[in-house]
């Protein structure tokens, strides 16, 4: 005669493997994000920031209140990059 609660063992693993793989996914994101939730619904004004954000500080969530740009920044768009090879296959 088969015990009726058998099957919990198997049910726990399963729980247990979902608990594991959720943590394990939100544990990357807030890695990815030094940290910080998830940013959602991303406008292109979003985008934007986010890539002047990582010319100013390095990365893409880091922030400053600097209202002053270090010089490095008049040197680091991708833009410049993008010009040079436009005009080389022109």
């Amino acid at each position: 005669m088969p015990i009726p609660f058998e099957s919990f063992i198997p049910f726990a693993v399963i729980a247990g493997m979902f608990v594991v793989t959720g943590t394990g996914i939100r544990y990357a994101q807030t890695k990815r994000n030094e940290g910080k939730a998830v940013r959602y619904s991303l406008d292109d004004w979003d985008r934007k920031m986010m890539v002047r954000d990582k010319q100013l500080t390095g990365t893409f969530r880091g922030q400053v209140d600097n209202p002053i740009a270090p010089p490095e920044f008049k040197v680091n768009s991708s833009w410049k990059v993008y010009e040079s090879l436009r005009n080389d296959f022109a």
